[in-house]
Parts: structure tokens; sequence; C-alpha cells
């Protein structure tokens, strides 16, 4: 709105009688000037308990909606998606581990181009909340911390006014936070809000380190834009997490179901007079699943009569989540229960059961329910709601065995490896994430030993062989260690001359986003026993497998899943190996798509593997699991695929599909082994 001062509204009267009388074209340009975007002034504020956009009163209904877990090539289409819905505003984080793989090593292109996703988001007329962290939670790989941090001696207490973790956060504020501002609402772009940290209240109070956010906030963006913090709608999650002074709105967040209003009218108890507007800054439409859980469901008809209740009283709503998408590569968190051994791994899928489905669906009963219930409290005529977008079956694709994971090792010759009299987590050896291999050896007995390993993050393999210079021959699987069901595992006798060689695979199945275990490292934490003798002097062996964001750096399964003939260890397996189910080996399949315009969304079907990691065309689709469940088939976003030969490269860490195959389907399946339940009863 223009910034007029009374004053000058009688002047300004005889000035334009003249020029309308005299100087009519002038008049008009003048007049477009004036009504130029650049020179009128933009405004976000908060009074009278309001939200307030260039002088009017302003609802938000937003929905949280992560660029991070779309590819790029869809960030339109699922935008439009949100906004035939009913949305004006998108909720999305901003995950630091995505943006620096390694201290200094920046990433902000494709699916981490931040400043493009926003560029859209303007375009398509939404507003912004950014929820820059620096923790976030998300059911995101240590709640979008980056995993060095976890290396850094003396170890970071992370989310606290520890001064030395303060320092790595300022450094990324400087970075991340000057790239946003030129996209605030005030300096002409759609960022109205700005969240500091992450429902603080759930985990700790130390007040410090939040008015230290804020200052740096403050520093980087200026006055002008409303710095916000969510916490759970009670007065403990409150009083420890919010902000005083006024200087930093209060949102909430509660269980669907819960009465809004009460918790509204606590927040007000948190907001300085006048400025506690109503906001429920995550309505949970569904909810999230562990790999070995039921698939997460909720009623649509609840959920939206449950939205009914905030927006009938002019309540403003941010929809978790709007549209959840995918946990690419190895990104996805994990959850505990009682202790940190009660650990539990979400899905690759991040559907979440959300009205926007993973796929971008938009034909179901939740969206239609949740449409319904905004658009009688919308101020404008929505939008036309888009089709479902083409899926395509491409059917069964043979694979073929490419290579053993110890052939590609070449383990007698590696000079990849790191040295230790102890083992040590995967973080100090640079694995950030995947898999480490640990290597060592223990004196053989006349029986059979037993192995103890009382902390293994998360999952481990367990082989034991006859040294090389022993006349050894391939490893032989022992058995697993788990986290979550920790027993000693008895070992088989080899017969092995002098020693035996012991070697422990363990991968990192997604590191805790929340609570009081964040600070999860991975890997052999603990010593190893063998008959109830510590082992010393290991080996750690990186194994390199391109995440989501450093897919062109050079991976094992680039290598591994090329043709036999091309790999120097192929004379080694073609001897020696044997299709063990148990040994770690890469698969590699190929499909051709004749027609350009058949390149259509699909859905890659493991069933009949064990567990592993799936890639399309060198990108990493994530984690499968149908042995275990729910989640049967992987996502492959159209985007992916190529018109002509596309390859696929499964690393099973198991067992393999006896056919060696796997099926391109047209649908969604999470009926895996469904063991447990996670319905959230509504």
């Amino acid at each position: 709105m223009l910034d007029v001062s009374p004053s000058i509204i009688l002047p300004s009267f005889f000035l334009f009688s003249f020029l309308l009388r005299f100087s009519p074209s002038l008049l008009l340009s003048l007049l477009s000037l004036l009504l130029d975007p650049a020179i009128v002034k933009r405004s976000f504020e908060i009074a009278d308990d309001m939200f307030w956009k260039d002088g009017e009163p302003f609802r938000i209904i937003g929905g949280d909606l992560h660029y991070f877990r779309v590819l790029p090539e869809y960030w339109e289409d699922r935008l439009l998606r949100a906004k035939a819905l009913g949305l004006n505003t998108i909720q999305t984080y901003v995950p630091w581990n995505l943006h620096e793989l390694r201290p200094g090593d920046l990433f902000f292109d494709g699916i981490a181009n931040i400043v493009s996703f926003l560029r859209l988001c303007q375009k398509l007329d939404f507003l912004v909340m950014l929820r820059a962290g620096p923790y976030i939670c998300a059911e995101w790989d240590l709640g979008g911390f980056p995993a060095w941090l976890l290396a850094k001696q003396p170890a970071l207490k992370l989310r606290s006014s520890d001064p030395e973790y303060l320092k790595m956060v300022d450094k990324w504020w400087s970075i991340l936070l000057p790239k946003v501002s030129p996209f605030l609402y005030g300096n002409g772009g759609p960022i109205i809000m700005v969240q500091i940290e992450n429902e603080y209240g759930s985990y700790a109070d130390d007040k410090a380190y939040l008015h230290h956010l804020v200052k740096l906030a403050r520093k980087h963006l200026g006055d002008d834009v409303i710095l916000y913090t969510t916490d759970g709608g009670t007065r403990t999650t409150l009083e420890k997490g919010t902000i005083s002074g006024g200087s930093v709105y209060s949102a909430v967040d509660f269980a669907t179901g819960d009465q809004p209003w009460p918790i509204f009218k606590l927040q007000m108890q948190f907001n300085a007079p006048g400025k506690s507007p109503p906001l429920s800054s995550e309505f949970y439409t569904g909810w999230l699943t562990h790999w070995g859980e039921r698939i997460a469901k909720t009623d649509a008809d609840f959920t939206a009569n449950e939205l009914g209740k905030i927006l009938s009283r002019n309540g403003s709503v941010v929809l978790y989540m709007a549209h959840g998408g995918t946990n690419f590569g190895f990104f996805n968190g994990a959850n505990t229960g009682s202790d940190e051994s009660d650990y539990k791994p979400d899905l690759t899928s991040y559907d979440y059961d959300a009205p926007i489905r993973e796929t971008g669906d938009v034909d179901n009963a939740k969206f239609r329910a949740i449409r319904r219930v905004i658009q009688q409290y919308a101020s404008v005529t929505l939008p036309p709601v888009p089709a479902n977008n083409e899926k395509a079956g491409y059917g069964y694709v043979q694979l073929k065995k490419t290579s053993n994971l110890f052939d590609i090792l070449g383990i007698p010759n590696n000079s990849n490896v790191v040295e230790s009299a102890s083992p040590i987590p995967m973080e100090f050896v640079g694995q950030m994430h995947g898999f480490l291999l640990y290597m060592s050896e223990f004196n053989t007995h006349d029986n059979a030993s037993s192995l103890m390993i009382s902390k293994v993050h998360d999952r481990a393999q367990v082989f034991i062989s006859c040294p090389f210079n022993d006349h050894g021959g391939r490893p032989v699987y022992a058995g697993k260690v788990e986290r979550w069901s920790n027993t000693a595992l008895q070992l088989p006798d080899l017969k092995c001359v002098s020693k035996t060689s012991l070697y422990v695979l363990v991968e990192n199945m997604g590191r805790i986003n929340y609570g009081p275990y964040i600070a999860d490292s991975k890997g052999i934490l603990s010593p190893v026993y063998v008959d109830g003798h510590i082992l010393q002097n290991w080996k750690m062996f990186s194994i390199p497998l391109s995440n989501l964001n450093d897919q062109n750096r050079s991976s094992f399964h680039q290598v591994a899943g090329s043709d036999l003939t091309t790999l120097h260890a192929s004379k080694i397996m073609q001897h020696k190996s044997k299709n063990l189910s148990n040994e770690p080996a890469f698969y590699t399949g190929y499909f051709i798509i004749d027609d350009a315009d058949q390149v259509k969304d699909t859905f890659l079907s493991v069933a009949g593997w064990g567990k592993g990691i799936a890639f399309i065309n060198d990108f990493n689709l994530g984690r499968y699991w149908p042995t275990f469940g729910p989640q049967c088939n992987l996502y492959v976003p159209a985007p992916l695929l190529r018109h002509g030969k596309n390859t696929v490269v499964l690393f099973e860490l198991e067992s393999p599909n006896a056919e060696l195959a796997v099926r391109f389907v047209q649908h969604e399946n999470f009926s895996c082994s469904q063991t447990n339940s996670n319905v959230r009863e509504l």
C-alpha cells in the first residue's frame, strides 16, 4: 500500500486537478509510476491478533511441501496441485546436510536449488514460510544437521549454546540467509516468515541458544521480517521453546483431534498483546511410517472436519504435509522408543497419507475433503483440480550379478583404508552415509567362537574367512547383529591354520532426527569381543555409493554395475564366485522405452528380493526392504527415465530374487510383511 502522509493530501489534490486539465498524459505516467510494485510498499505484519498483508487482513492457509523431497522437474506440478487444494502459502524446511556435504563443500544445484524453488513459488503467487533450522527434524537424517558435525573433537553439543557448535551455525547461516534475503516479502519476494529452530521446547530450554539464533537472523535478514517458533501446544513446551520479549512470534502445533481453540488461547500467553493470530503451523494430514509397521492412514472426513474447526473461526493453518514426497538416497531419518536401541528407521516413501500423494495424485478422498472445507472459507474461487499424472508399467527386467562386494573392494590391495587399534565410527572415517566395512583377525581355536558387539549402529552383517595368505577362500556369512536385537553371534569354525579374518559390514539406516539421542553416530561404537577377548588392529574400508547431493561423484554402484568384462575383478569372480544368498552383490539390468511419449512415472517392484539400495540411471532411489515391509515398491518419477536404454542397479545385501528379476508397475504397494500397527486411532 502507498505510504501517504495526511499533510500532503490537499496539495496532491490540486496537483491532480491541474494535471488532469492541462496534461493528462503526464498524469497517466505519474500514476503508472506510483502504482509500480517496486514503488508500492510491501508489508506483512502482525497486529490486532491478525496477519496483515499490504495493509489488509490475511489468513494463512498453507501446507508443507519440501523442495528436497521432489525432483525439481516436478516442483511446478506439485505446487499447482497445492494451489488447486486451496493453499496460499508454502512452508518448507532447509536441510543443512543437503547443502553442505562436507565442510565448505556447498551444493545448491538441482534438487537443492532453493533459489529456483523460491522463484517458482513467487511465480505461482504463493507466499513462503521458511523453516531455516539449523535443526529441522522433518523425519530427515540427523534432523538436517550434516553428519560431519559428529566428527568434531571435542564433541559438539548440538542444539545448544555450545560456542563451538554456534561457530558452525554462524558460518552456515552466513551462507544461507544472505542467499534467501532477496526473497523476503519486504524485498519483493515471497518469504513472509522465517522459523527459528524447530519444536525446541520438546528438547531443551537453552534460551541463550535461541536468542543467539534470533540475533544472527536479524543480522542477515533485518528487523522487518517476522521470525517465528513452532512448539507443541502445552504450557511446558511453550515455556521452554518460545522467546520472550515480543520480537519472535510463537506458533503452535498439536495432534489432529485436539481441540484447537483452548490451545490458541494458551498460545496468546506466549505472544505480546495483539501479536497472537491463531496459527497451527503443523496440522497433521497423516503420519509417518517406520520399516516393519503398517502404513499409516488417517480418515479423510475426520481430518477435514478438524481443519474446519480452525478455519470456521478465522484461524490460520499449515497442513503437514500437503505433499510428502520421497526420501531419496540415504536421507531418511529415524526415531527411538524408550532408549536408543529401540531404533525405528523411516521408509523411503514419505507419502505421509497427505492429500497430494507421493506421486502427485490428487484423485483421492482426502484431497477432495480438505479442498471442500478450504473452499468453504477461501476468499477466492479455487482453480480446477488437475488430473493425476499417467503411470507406466514397463514389465519385467532381467538382472545379472555384475560384482560381489568383496571382489570389487579388492581388500588385499585396497589403499583406501583407515587403520586403527579399535573400530571407529563412520563419521571419523569420512563415510557419512551408506556402508562401512570393518576388518580384523582373531586367533583360531579348535571349536566355534562367539562374537559380541554391544553397540552397532545400525545393522551389521558378519562374515569370516581364512586369511588370504593362508589360502583363504571367499568370506562366509556368519549372521547379523542389529541395533534393536543385539545378542552374541556364534561363528562357524572354518578350520583356518592360525588366524581367522573377520568382516563386519555395517549399514547406516538413517540417523535419529528427534529426541534426546539425536547425536547418532554410525558404525561399530563399542569394543568387539571374540570369546571374551577384545579384538585389536582394525581396518575400515569405505564403500562410496552416491547420495542425493553427490550424484556426480564416483560411486561403487557405477563401477560394480558395469558389464563383467570391464571389471578388473571379473577374473576373480569367474573362478571363485558362487551365488551365495547372503553375500552382498550388485545386480544390473536394462530396459528400453521405445517412444519418448511413453516416459512416465512408474514403480520399481522388488518383490522376492531381500534388502538393499536401488539405482535408476545412476540416481539413488533409496532403500528397499520388502522382507520387512511395508513398502514393496519404490516410486520412480518420469524425469529419472529416458527415451531409449535405461539402467537399473540393485545393491542387494542378503537374498536376491530367485529369478534375478525386477518389475516396473503402475501402482504403489505398502502391503509387504505387515507385522505391526502404526495406524493412528482417531
